[in-house]
């Protein structure tokens, strides 16, 4: 048990440290990165997801629903710091939170 505390500990640490260098280069480009998007709910040809970017300093997750005859729109926003993230996400989903290491490591080379 001691071991896998350990190793969450060094994945929150590592992935807190990419989205700190992300969050440096979205400063520089101006433009955002999206750390992932997953569908939740298709139906003809609209469906929600969650999309989830980096910005300069924090990461937004939002519920967006749109196509077909909907407009766009967000059901729900979600705003949390570089810090306060990489915890909430792992609590989320592990593979998620891999995903968006991998992106990130191979954004960030």
């Amino acid at each position: 048990m001691v071991k896998q505390i350990s190793l969450d500990s060094w994945q929150i640490h590592h992935l807190s440290e990419l989205l700190k260098k992300g969050s440096l280069v979205v400063a520089k480009t101006n433009s955002p990165i999206v750390l992932y998007r997953q569908t939740l709910e298709e139906e003809d040809s609209s469906y929600e997801e969650i999309v989830c970017t980096l910005t300069k300093d924090y990461v937004i997750e939002q519920l967006v629903t749109s196509g077909g005859v909907v407009p766009p729109s967000f059901k729900q926003q979600f705003v949390f710091t570089v810090d306060e993230f990489p915890d909430r996400l792992l609590r989320k989903s592990r593979d998620l939170f891999l995903q968006t290491v991998d992106l990130l490591e191979d954004q960030l080379k």
